[in-house]
């Protein structure tokens, strides 16, 4: 069996993003969103949301390059003077790993940012983390802990087979690759000691901001068998945060080509969320 969840990360973001999930979900092939809860439109994305209740919503956990749910005061070795996340992960990566206090103000956003998403009163499908921050082992380990309090169905693991890109186009694995593949393979194995159900195969890092239609439907193509996720950043245009280069129009003209529903029925894909997938 092949079965996809297409997510769209940084819901919550901004209004361009929410806009874009909303088109992609009713016009195109997005099955799933991850929610920034203090983003700048985070209330605007969950009205959405629940207006799309077959949209599978989950946490997008925020600990790099944003603003955090609790007050700066209560977290300040997180944060810079602006009252924003450290963006220097290796830095802030170090400190969450060594240092106790760190780590209980990384604990307390944690459990503040799941409870910000219980919340909005929608289901929680899944949790991942802004920039693949829960490969840190601390991070993950917190995760973890909270999902089965927070009834989490599945959780992303950045591994992505790269046999199956290079039947698509030209493909050479970068050094990243090598370097994250160890923990990501620990992630997983820590996901199912937990129970958590985790994709057999992501897809979105090497193309990621630069997920074409035709990339889309060579994916498509040659899905593997088992669960694949495949998660996309569409946005109507350019907003505050938004990442240079990134191509959000694009992708929003990816998961919306017409061609690409019945692609998927002709392979036999079953698309939808974690929920519908977990029991798999």
């Amino acid at each position: 069996m092949k079965h996809l969840i297409v997510t769209a990360d940084d819901f919550g973001a901004a209004t361009q993003v929410n806009e874009a999930v909303e088109r992609a979900y009713q016009g195109g092939i997005l099955t799933a969103a991850s929610l920034m809860v203090a983003g700048a439109a985070a209330d605007d994305a969950v009205r959405r949301a629940k207006a799309m209740p077959r949209l599978r919503v989950g946490l997008h956990l925020v600990l790099v390059e944003g603003k955090p749910v609790l007050p700066a005061g209560a977290v300040p070795d997180l944060v810079d003077q602006t009252g924003h996340f450290r963006t220097d992960m290796a830095w802030a990566g170090a400190a969450m790993f060594f240092r106790p206090k760190v780590r209980a103000q990384l604990a307390a956003e944690i459990q503040a940012q799941f409870e910000a998403f219980a919340a909005t009163g929608l289901r929680l499908d899944h949790v991942n983390a802004h920039k693949h921050f829960h490969l840190h082992p601390t991070i993950a380990s917190l995760m973890v802990k909270m999902a089965a309090s927070y009834g989490v169905k599945g959780a992303r693991v950045p591994l992505e087979p790269q046999a199956v890109l290079g039947r698509i186009e030209p493909h050479k694995a970068s050094a990243i690759v090598a370097l994250t593949a160890p923990f990501a393979r620990s992630l997983r194995r820590r996901f199912h000691r937990a129970g958590i159900a985790s994709p057999d195969h992501v897809f979105g890092l090497a193309w990621s901001g630069a997920m074409t239609s035709q990339r889309l439907a060579g994916l498509i193509r040659h899905l593997p068998e088992g669960l694949s996720e495949i998660y996309t950043h569409p946005a109507t245009g350019p907003y505050a945060g938004s990442a240079p280069g990134y191509q959000y129009e694009g992708e929003l003209a990816a998961l919306t080509d017409p061609q690409l529903p019945g692609l998927l029925g002709a392979q036999g894909v079953k698309s939808g969320g974690f929920e519908d997938f977990a029991r798999h």
